[in-house]
């Protein structure tokens, strides 16, 4: 059963206004002597979200855990498949508990799922999305001692020069906030990469699959010409702006990566790489110099590969949704003309060779 999206449109808009002040965050008191009251051994943190993009974008806050709690298990409340293949290589992450895609075709499983959220209790939950109706929810239905709604600390909205637009950025400095308050006023700590963490017999595959696609005596540059609806450039854009990459870096070759669509903006005229496991993608672009695309999952696949990336932006966001990282840019390209996307790969491409 699929809803229209207008149904769709005013379901999310009741939802939001049922759950926007559900909940309330809970933190410890701390003080010198006793940064953290309660150990903290168990984490929960929620993304009831599908898509590749934003669940990468969850490893930051994922790894930042990590850092802060070495010794806690965390697990992860999610939507569909994909994170599991994310955070395969993540050795703290236990149990990854996956709401189906689609609720109405498995409905049981649905309802399984947030059972089993409640069957264990939590030292810590974090909501990942403050305005997700469904992951506040989850957040008030989770048994946890602390829980942090994902909203803002009131005191960072006063200091408005310390406000991080960054989806990934921005959910690490704000629990900063919200779990020790003078972090804002603190050097802060340098913030997590976006990283799927690929092994190193994953990346020496990766090697084998790139070299059985191109000759190796040349570095490569990795291109994914497709994104979802109005995200996705035109055959017209990207057939002259991939000749143009030809010309203006001869010492490199080409390759495309393919999405699920088995489509292509440059009309396959690169050799392409298509397939359906997205780590086997990310090690064949971690064995490339430089990765091009406009903003996708693939394109946030490519950053969390560590590959230095150039992201196209006509429609989101590059400030908030943009790659990082790695003499990573976004190109605003509503502002940007060609030969300025042109100049600042050249100059990301000098960085790297130096």
């Amino acid at each position: 059963m699929k809803l229209s999206p207008t149904i769709q449109h005013w379901r999310k808009k009741l939802t939001q206004a049922v759950t926007g002040r559900l909940g309330q965050s809970r933190r410890p008191m701390h003080n010198p002597s006793n940064c953290t009251p309660t150990p903290i051994r168990r984490i929960l943190i929620i993304r009831p979200n599908h898509r590749l993009g934003n669940t990468l974008l969850i490893t930051p806050i994922v790894a930042e855990m990590e850092q802060l709690f070495p010794t806690a298990t965390i697990d992860l409340f999610v939507k569909g498949g994909i994170a599991s293949e994310v955070f395969r290589e993540y050795p703290q992450v236990d149990r990854i508990l996956a709401l189906p895609k689609n609720h109405f075709k498995a409905l049981g499983t649905y309802l399984w799922t947030w059972v089993r959220l409640r069957m264990r209790a939590y030292d810590l939950v974090i909501n990942s999305v403050s305005h997700s109706s469904s992951g506040r929810l989850a957040t008030a239905w989770a048994r946890g001692t602390y829980k942090w709604y994902g909203d803002r600390n009131e005191n960072v909205q006063v200091l408005r020069s310390q406000l991080i637009p960054h989806m990934a950025h921005g959910l690490v400095m704000d629990f900063r906030t919200f779990w020790i308050p003078q972090t804002l006023f603190m050097t802060p700590r340098p913030l997590p990469l976006m990283d799927v963490k690929l092994s190193v017999a994953e990346k020496n595959m990766g090697r084998a699959l790139l070299d059985s696609l191109v000759p190796n005596e040349k570095k490569t540059i990795a291109l994914f010409t497709y994104a979802t609806g109005a995200k996705c450039y035109a055959p017209e854009w990207w057939i002259p702006f991939y000749k143009r990459l030809q010309t203006e870096f001869p010492n490199y070759q080409f390759i495309e990566i393919l999405p699920a669509e088995h489509v292509s903006q440059i009309d396959f005229a690169a050799p392409t790489l298509y397939s359906k496991s997205i780590r086997e993608m990310a090690a064949v672009i971690a064995n490339c110099t430089l990765f091009i695309g406009a903003d996708s999952g693939v394109m946030h696949l490519a950053s969390a590969a560590l590959t230095p990336t150039v992201g196209l932006f006509q429609v989101t966001d590059p400030a908030v949704y943009g790659p990082y990282g790695n003499h990573s840019f976004a190109a605003d390209t509503r502002v940007m003309t060609t030969e300025t996307v042109l100049e600042r790969i050249h100059q990301t491409i000098r960085h790297i060779e130096r």
